[in-house]
């Protein structure tokens, strides 16, 4: 009998002693649950953000080249000399030869994009452009300098290759000078900028006149890091690829400049 009262106390420590441990770690689970207010003058730190860091974001691309920026690299009547001038509104032959159906779909993406200017599409930024005639032989040079993105240059000028096969020879129907011949060549360029593809179209046929036609057409598309250049040299007389070719790598040459100098953000 004397060890009973021992043991009963043994058991009661034993439950206290439980009971302790199941208090507390309801206090601590309490604890995370139900946010103790902080000491006066000190702040909740800021969430984790889920953001990926500053460092796995890709690097801005080059700020694009200004509208006045891109007026400065187009070559002038002064670059070409006599009998070179300021342009006095669009050729006669623009509407009359190059608005054109024909059946293969290749070809008429070409003479669609000689007759709108817009070889890669509208451009992604600012764009100058400048006309110039030679009235000796009443040609015109276009000069247009924009922004586009490269890869979308790229796959034009690509494709632009692939004319003087896939568009040899064809015929296609015109607006005002009815059914004519097109050929399509290509124009050996300077290595100029980054990227480059020229070609040469001739087409042939009558007037409604039944006097005959011949409109040449020198392309030259060129990338220059995010820019481009696109000149187009065309008459009904003598249109020389010299021009295209050494205008190519003028104005390449000049838009690299400019862009060496300082791009601004727009």
């Amino acid at each position: 009998m004397t060890h009973a009262p021992a043991a009963a106390r043994a058991l009661l420590a034993s439950a206290l002693s439980v009971t302790s441990l199941l208090t507390a770690a309801a206090c601590v689970a309490g604890d995370r649950e139900v946010p103790r207010a902080l000491p006066a003058g000190v702040s909740e730190p800021p969430a984790a953000s889920s953001a990926s860091p500053a460092a796995e974001q890709p690097p801005p691309g080059p700020p694009a080249l200004s509208e006045e920026q891109l007026r400065a690299a187009l070559i002038t009547e002064t670059d070409l000399g006599e009998p070179w001038t300021a342009g006095r509104g669009a050729a006669t032959w623009r509407d009359g030869m190059l608005k054109a159906k024909t059946e293969n779909a290749d070809c008429h993406r070409l003479l669609d994009a000689l007759y709108t200017e817009e070889l890669f599409g509208p451009p992604a930024g600012p764009s100058a452009t400048v006309t110039l005639d030679d009235t000796a032989n009443d040609s015109q040079l276009r000069h247009q300098v924009a922004t586009h993105p490269p890869a979308d240059v790229d796959r034009v000028l690509d494709w632009m290759k692939t004319l003087p096969e896939t568009c040899e020879r064809f015929e296609a129907t015109t607006t005002g000078a009815g059914v004519q011949l097109v050929e399509v060549a290509e124009l050996p360029l300077p290595e100029a900028g980054d990227a480059r593809a020229g070609l040469r179209l001739t087409m042939t046929g009558e007037a409604a006149d039944g006097v005959p036609t011949r409109l040449t057409v020198n392309l030259a598309a060129v990338r220059v890091g995010e820019d481009t250049i696109i000149l187009t040299n065309g008459g009904l007389g003598a249109v020389l690829p010299e021009v295209v070719q050494a205008m190519t790598q003028l104005g390449a040459d000049r838009l690299a400049d400019i862009g060496r100098q300082g791009r601004v953000r727009v």
